[in-house]
């Protein structure tokens, strides 16, 4: 415990000399000071901490890891982070400026974490506080250590999630293919983003997932989060549980189906000719460069770039001519590459030098092939 005093400035003496006086308790030789007592006497007479708590409770969930706030307000927090500490020390009774029996005033100097095993169930801080003891403007400081004891919860959330029949809303998440590259890119988000919290129950089928929500505004959120990320189409149902014809009040539950498109990155296309004419007239033969919101096509012949506006795909949906799934794909190693600038433009629209610098002559060699023979490729590439 490290205590020390604040003292008024001193005041010097005609010959430059400090003025002393002795201890009214031990007679040690101190500076002038209000109380006229040295700091060791006024640490033994007074506690700075009294009426200020140093152990407490805290309360978390355990299925979700969020802490309990207040007024049932649950947050997620970080072991030792600020916002877990600013938790922390709004539970410290008698912390906050108020003035005491002596008509002394708390003040919090500094708050650092102590260092705690994860598995013990239990969080330290050391706290720094000053307090004015006597009326004459002594100030007292002093650190000591507040215990919190972390006691396991459940939620409102994680109760619901534990009742038959609790549900409310219904988002059946499916994508029809054989290989669910996007979907497994669309987990990843939704893990990385956090998008699924507030959801009672999570369960897995051949083709998707199902994800129940206990309201629908938490199921809207979710869906707007899906819709930002991939291209996708929903159909809305609800079924009717129970009424009551004198106070027209109804009890519905709702079933939302997500479908999202079949296409994944590296697939190759053969657009319709309205579509690549209305994308930049790009080449109908493109290959699929990434999936967002919506759907980015290259064409690997000229490096030109276009994009597939969700509404459009649904309008009309495509099937990929060749799907890049991984049973199907040989590996290759690139040996050396070349940079290739179009002289002239298949597509017949303009193609900045940033995109041709995409293009380039590309030596590789099957990996198999890799300490058997010396046979090598070369295939012009988007990819440079």
């Amino acid at each position: 415990m490290d205590i020390c005093t604040i003292q008024p400035g001193d005041r010097g003496v005609a010959g430059g000399t400090t003025a002393t006086i002795l201890c009214c308790v031990c007679a040690t030789p101190i500076a002038p000071n209000p109380s006229n007592t040295c700091s060791s006497c006024l640490a033994s007479q007074t506690d700075v901490t009294r009426g200020i708590s140093t152990e407490t409770t805290l309360h978390q969930c355990r299925g979700c890891s969020r802490w309990h706030q207040d007024a049932g307000k649950w947050i997620g927090c970080q072991l030792e982070s600020r916002e877990l500490m600013a938790l922390c020390l709004a539970n410290v009774s008698g912390l906050k400026k108020r003035k005491n029996d002596n008509g002394g005033k708390v003040r919090l100097v500094d708050a650092a974490w102590v260092w705690t095993e994860p598995h013990s169930m239990r969080l330290k801080i050391r706290l720094t506080i000053q307090r004015e003891v006597e009326s004459g403007g002594t100030i007292l400081q002093q650190s000591f250590v507040v215990d919190f004891i972390v006691r396991n919860q459940q939620c409102t959330e994680c109760q619901a999630a534990f009742r038959q029949g609790s549900w409310k809303v219904l988002v059946q998440v499916r994508q029809r293919v054989g290989h669910k590259r996007t979907f497994l890119y669309l987990e990843q988000l939704i893990l990385k983003n956090g998008a699924h919290r507030g959801c009672l129950s999570i369960e897995t089928f051949k083709d998707g997932m199902d994800f129940y929500f206990p309201d629908k505004g938490k199921a809207a959120r979710f869906m707007s989060f899906l819709e930002d990320v991939v291209p996708l189409k929903i159909k809305s149902s609800k079924k009717l549980i129970s009424t009551d014809d004198k106070s027209n009040v109804s009890n519905y539950k709702f079933t939302n189906l997500v479908e999202i498109c079949t296409l994944c990155k590296d697939d190759l296309l053969f657009l319709p000719k309205k579509l690549a004419r209305h994308i930049g007239n790009i080449s109908r033969l493109v290959l699929v460069k990434n999936i967002s919101n919506v759907i980015q096509v290259i064409d690997p012949l000229t490096g030109q770039t276009g994009s597939i506006e969700s509404d459009a795909f649904w309008r009309d949906p495509i099937r990929p001519v060749i799907t890049a799934a991984r049973t199907r794909m040989t590996r290759y190693v690139v040996l050396g590459k070349d940079a290739i600038y179009l002289e002239r433009n298949h597509s017949k629209r303009g193609v900045n030098k940033k995109q041709r610098s995409k293009l380039a002559l590309i030596t590789m060699a099957r990996e198999s092939d890799l300490g058997t023979n010396d046979s090598q490729l070369e295939e012009q590439s988007h990819l440079g």
